[in-house]
Formats: C-alpha cells, sequence, structure tokens
C-alpha cells in the first residue's frame, strides 16, 4: 500500500489505523457481505470498520470530513448521517463506486425546508418546557370546555360554582367507550361526541335566551321562527349595528363551538390512548366516587355531586318533542269545537248594545309592575290617582288577575288568547287558531252587524292577514296613523300619539253603529328606553314634537343591564302607558264608552323576577253602572288596582265569562 493510500485510508476511518495488525485475518466466506445492506453494529459503527474481499478495491466513502458535517448540518441529522455514511454496505460488485459515493450523501442530507412534524419536533427541542406548559395548557381548557358543556346550566340564575364542582355521568361513560375503541373508530366517535356536545351548547345558550326574555326553554320544533323577530326586535332596539353585530357573533358561535368541541374531545381521546392504563383506573375511580355520591345523595351547595345533567337535558328535550307533536294534532280539534261557535249574531252580547267597546292591551303590564317593591309604588300611585279622575268624570271600575299563555315577550299569543278563549302558548297554536274561524270577543261584535269594528295596531308595520280572524272591519297599522315623530327604541310611536290617532281617524268621527275597537299600546316595551312624557293634547299633532324628548331619554344601554335601574323605568313605561289610556278615556269617553285593559304579559324575569307568576291585571271601566253590575258576580276589586287577592282566572277563561255576563246564549260548535 503506497502512503498516500494509507493516507486515504485513514482520513476514511481505515481500520488499519485503529490498531489492527497489517497482517488481519482474512474474513471468511461466511462473514462477507452480501448485496444486502445491514446496520452494523454499535461497536462497528464507531470505528468506522467496512469489510471487503482480498481483491476488490476499497468501497468509496463520503469525503466529507467530521469538521465539514458538523457546520453543515444540525446535531440532530448529523448523527443519522455519520451512522448512514459509515455503516452502509454495497454488494463487492458494484460497478460504479464513484455513484455510490455521490449517493449516500444523498439520501442522508436533511431538506431545507422541514415538514411541519419536524419543525415541530425542532421547536419542541429548542424550548422543551414551554412546550410542555403550552401542551397541558390546551389539554386543561380541552377537558374543562368538555366539563363545562356537560354541566352547563340553562338557566342565568343557576349559574354559580357549586353546579360545576361535579361529576358528569356522561364524561365517564364516554372515557370508557374512547379508551376501549380502537384507532379509527376512536377517532369518528371522538368526532360525533364532540359535534353532539358543541350543538347541546348551542341549544343551552337558545334556553338560557329564552328562560330570561320568555320565561320557558327553546323548542326545537316551533321556536325557529321566533329567531327573526328577535333580529327584528334588535334591529328596532339597537340599530343596524347592533343588530348586524348580534347576528354575526350568533354565526360565529353556530360554526365556532362544535367545531372547537369536536377538537377538545379528539384531543382527550388521543390523550387517554397514549396513556391507557392511567386513564382506565383514573375512569375506575371516579366512576366509583360518582356511584357513591349518588347512593349516599351527597350534594354540594345544595346541588348533587353525581351529575346526570346532559342525559336529564337530552330527555326532556325528547320529550317536549313528543309533546309538541301531539299538541299539534290535537289543539286543531280543540280549536274548532266552540261554546258560542253557533250562536247567532242576534244572541251575541245584547246586553251591550249601543256601547262604544274599547278592548286595549298594555305592553308588559304584569302583576310585577303592581305588587314589586321597587315598581309598585309609582305605578300603584298612578293606578290610585286615575281612578279618582275617573270617578269625578262619572266613570268606575273593577279588577281582577289573568294568567297569560306567554311571559317577557311573544304578545301576539297572549292577545289571541284572551280574545279566543284557547290557551295558546306556542306559535303552532297561533297559526292553527288564526287560520280558522274560532269566535274572538272582536269577531263576536262584528259577527251581530251592530258594531263598526277596528284595530289600532302602531307595532304592526307589514300586512297583517290576522285582521280577518279578528273580525276587523278596517286595520290602522303603523303606516297608516300618520306619525312623523321619532321611535322610542322599538315601540314606533308614543301611547298619546296612538290615542289622538285613534280620535282623530276613528272615535272622533261620527258613525252609524257604535265602535268596537282593539288597540295595542306599546310605548313600555322593553327595553324601557327611552320613555315617552306626557304632553298636552293639542301639542301631539303629527308626532314631530316626541324629536326632542326622545333625544333627552335615556339609551337602553345605560337602563337595560342594571336590575335596579330597569325596574324603574319599567315601571315609568307603565305609569306613562296608563296615564295616556286613561286621560283619553276622561277627556273623549262619554256615558257610552265601556273600556277593557290589561296587560299581555309579565315583562321579562330581569324586571319581574325568576319566580314571578304570568299573571296580569285586567279592569273594566264603564260610565254606566249597569255595566259593571253584570260582573258584580266576579269578584272583583273596585278601582283600577287589583287586590293581592282578588280572583286570578286563565286568560283564555275571559272570553266566556264575558259573553255570559252580557247575555250571549251559547250554542256549542263541536267542530
Amino acid at each position: 500500500m503506497t502512503q498516500a493510500a494509507e493516507q486515504e485510508g485513514a482520513a476514511a476511518g481505515d481500520p488499519l489505523d485503529a490498531g489492527e495488525p497489517a497482517d488481519a485475518e482474512e474474513p471468511t466466506d461466511a462473514e462477507r457481505p452480501t448485496a444486502v445492506t445491514e446496520t452494523p453494529d454499535t461497536d462497528d459503527t464507531a470505528t468506522g470498520d467496512t469489510a471487503t474481499g482480498d481483491d476488490e478495491p476499497p468501497l468509496a466513502k463520503d469525503t466529507d470530513t467530521p469538521a465539514e458535517a458538523d457546520a453543515d448540518e444540525t446535531p440532530a441529522t448529523t448523527a443519522t448521517t455519520a451512522a448512514t455514511a459509515t455503516t452502509t454496505e454495497v454488494s463487492p460488485t458494484t460497478a460504479d463506486p464513484d455513484a455510490d459515493a455521490d449517493a449516500t450523501p444523498d439520501t442522508a442530507t436533511p431538506t431545507a425546508d422541514p415538514t411541519p412534524t419536524t419543525r415541530r419536533a425542532i421547536l419542541r427541542a429548542r424550548y422543551p418546557v414551554a412546550a410542555r406548559v403550552l401542551s397541558w395548557t390546551v389539554t386543561l381548557l380541552a377537558g374543562a370546555l368538555v366539563v363545562v358543556a356537560l354541566l352547563l346550566p340553562n338557566k342565568l340564575a343557576d349559574f354559580r360554582p357549586s353546579e360545576f364542582a361535579r361529576i358528569p355521568v356522561e364524561a365517564l361513560l364516554g372515557a370508557a367507550v374512547l379508551i376501549a375503541l380502537p384507532r379509527r373508530p376512536r377517532l369518528v366517535a371522538a368526532v360525533l361526541g364532540g359535534l353532539s356536545l358543541g350543538v347541546l351548547t348551542l341549544l343551552n345558550l337558545l334556553d338560557i335566551g329564552f328562560n330570561e326574555f320568555l320565561g320557558r326553554g327553546f323548542n326545537v320544533v316551533l321556536d325557529w321562527s321566533l329567531l327573526g323577530d328577535a333580529q327584528s326586535y334588535l334591529k328596532d332596539s339597537a340599530g343596524e349595528a347592533g343588530a348586524l353585530g348580534a347576528t354575526v357573533a350568533a354565526v360565529v358561535l353556530v360554526l365556532v363551538v362544535p367545531a372547537v368541541m369536536a377538537c377538545a374531545v379528539v384531543r382527550l381521546s388521543n390523550l387517554m390512548a397514549r396513556h391507557t392504563a392511567t386513564t382506565t383506573r383514573a375512569t375506575l375511580v371516579l366512576s366509583t366516587v360518582w356511584m357513591t355520591c349518588a347512593s349516599l345523595s351527597l350534594q354540594v351547595g345544595g346541588v348533587p355531586i353525581a351529575s346526570e345533567h346532559t342525559a336529564a337535558v337530552v330527555r326532556d328535550r325528547a320529550a317536549r318533542v313528543k309533546a309538541t307533536i301531539r299538541d299539534e294534532r290535537g289543539f286543531a280539534k280543540e280549536a274548532r269545537a266552540d261554546a258560542f261557535g253557533n250562536t247567532p249574531g242576534s244572541e251575541l252580547v245584547p246586553d251591550l248594545r249601543g256601547k262604544d267597546i274599547m278592548f286595549t292591551f298594555i305592553e308588559s303590564y304584569g302583576r310585577s309592575a303592581v305588587e314589586d317593591p321597587i315598581m309598585s309604588p309609582g305605578v300603584d300611585a298612578t293606578l290610585d290617582a286615575k281612578t279618582k279622575e275617573l270617578a269625578k268624570a262619572g266613570f268606575h271600575a273593577k279588577s281582577g288577575w289573568l294568567t297569560s299563555a306567554t311571559y317577557g315577550g311573544s304578545s301576539w299569543l297572549g292577545h289571541s288568547t284572551f280574545l279566543s278563549g284557547l290557551w295558546i302558548d306556542n306559535q303552532n297554536r297561533y297559526r292553527t287558531v288564526t287560520a280558522g274561524d274560532h269566535l274572538t270577543l272582536t269577531s263576536a261584535f262584528k259577527k251581530t252587524g251592530d258594531w263598526r269594528t277596528v284595530g289600532i295596531m302602531p307595532g304592526v308595520q307589514k300586512g297583517w292577514p290576522e285582521a280577518k280572524f279578528y273580525g276587523l272591519d278596517h286595520l290602522y297599522d303603523a303606516r297608516h296613523l300618520g306619525y312623523q315623530g321619532p321611535k322610542f327604541s322599538w315601540s314606533t310611536m308614543p301611547d298619546q300619539y296612538t290615542l289622538a290617532a285613534f280620535q282623530r281617524l276613528e272615535h272622533g268621527k261620527k258613525h252609524d253603529k257604535p265602535l268596537m275597537s282593539e288597540i295595542i299600546l306599546t310605548s313600555s316595551h322593553q327595553p324601557w328606553a327611552p320613555i315617552p312624557k306626557t304632553i298636552p293634547q293639542d301639542q301631539v299633532g303629527d308626532g314631530s314634537v316626541y324629536d326632542a324628548i326622545q333625544k333627552a331619554g335615556k339609551k337602553p344601554a345605560d337602563v337595560f343591564y342594571n336590575s335596579t335601574k330597569v325596574k324603574q323605568e319599567y315601571g315609568k313605561s307603565i305609569q306613562y302607558s296608563v296615564t295616556s289610556l286613561i286621560d283619553y278615556v276622561v277627556k273623549y269617553g262619554n256615558k257610552n264608552t265601556v273600556l277593557v285593559f290589561l296587560g299581555d304579559h309579565q315583562p321579562m324575569a330581569r324586571v319581574s323576577g325568576d319566580q314571578a307568576s304570568r299573571d296580569v291585571p285586567v279592569a273594566i271601566v264603564a260610565h254606566d253602572p249597569k255595566v259593571l253590575d253584570k260582573i258584580t258576580d266576579w269578584g272583583y276589586s273596585d278601582g283600577l288596582r287589583p287586590a293581592h287577592d282578588a280572583p286570578v282566572w286563565k286568560m283564555s277563561a275571559f272570553r266566556d265569562r264575558f259573553l255570559t255576563a252580557y247575555g250571549s246564549t251559547p250554542h256549542p260548535s263541536k267542530g
């Protein structure tokens, strides 16, 4: 071997320079390398020993020096490259050693742009502590999301720490299933479970909103149409920007919540798969604790530790769906049956012939306005003062309580329940009854042929086909009342203007028949800011005078989110509406005037209280004492303010009692 060959062998890690004897024994046939590449033992790798035949020239080696390799490669890839370069063996019969030498570094050199997995690994290697902290933080957040979703109450009043200090049985069952499944079925189950949990979370959020505003949960069969009404309400109350922002937020929630929940469940399932033994033991321990707490009825803050909340919610929703479907089938038949359905017009309300009848609804006028300690002082003082004013003008009043079919909103359900004598507590019932010909109080007057029937509806801003069902000869909605002033939040016009328009368009005109009117007063509609003020009647005009009053009023955001302020402003709105109505009767009423006015429902829970009833005041005002004599047996209180123990009827009972009291003869229709 020449000196140059010896130097080349030393540079390549030749065994001769590693202390091997010069006359090393030739390997046997069994020890000769074959064409198959094998991974040598660690010792061979360390020495870089490569066996060759006697007559064959040495195999080409990687010519990079260790220093060059270190300079060009990261530490993680250098070791791999070195091991590959020193251990890869090629068949002695390779035709082109140079080509083989070129191939070795190409396969060992990493790409310039690492894959995401490699990049993540590099970041973990560089920042191991931060990577562990981030990983555990995300995992803990995923677990918290799942637990909160499983324990989420559907009422704001139930949000307290004890609600989230429980053990959800659904989490234990889900963990057991995910642990037992193979990889692919586990991922599918995790995604489906997360999506389902996300949908349930959205429905719970809808429940929270419906319970807060309407005093009931969201009906997955009937209530989708109300979401459009909610958007219209936001547009009227908070403006275009507020409504758009709320809509965008709702869409984002619908898209994000299920996706995030699915990712959270998948992450937890992967963690459980990596630590099967640990998670199995933890699931068994928690299941034992759950069963112990359930059997002993252990509680925290009055809330059971062993939770079945989500399962109960699902059962409740399923029961409500079944009940809704059954109700749809049965109510149509109920609506066709009517105690006065076949009564001829000549036998309807004969004792009110010649009287001008006003059926008036005051928006959100509930029992809380009369009895709540924050609101009642002002409202009661107004009711008492207006009772005295009526008496001075020759009018008298009696009042009681009715239990509304709705709460916090959906006023049309209260209106239709009162007028039809049917319990209409959902949108499907409303559609069913208004599509038929069930007799209403208003249509009863039309059926006689002795009254002109009109509707004054400032809250209606588009076509209202229900006017035919209610038997109205003419309808005046917001477009027909001539108002040129500003809106007061949701309310299109102040009540005082509405009544002035009624006087100008109908009541003040001469008619060949008495007038029966259905009037809706809207100034007490939430959010109760800004509130109109009573002004001299001769200043009402076309309503433009209200511009300054509206601008000087409070903003909804100033009062709506403060429980005390919102109650105070609500009370003021009821005082305004009652004052407007009674002032109108005192000024424009006569000996033939009969007024029946009531609230359509209680205000939302923020105002009326979480445990409030659905009761609303109802009063009958008349100049002719014989009118009130007809209802002496009702037990109503004298005056506009009903006593606490005055009779309470379901709102649906009023129609038949009223028709009977004033001489109507029942002729039932069986449907």
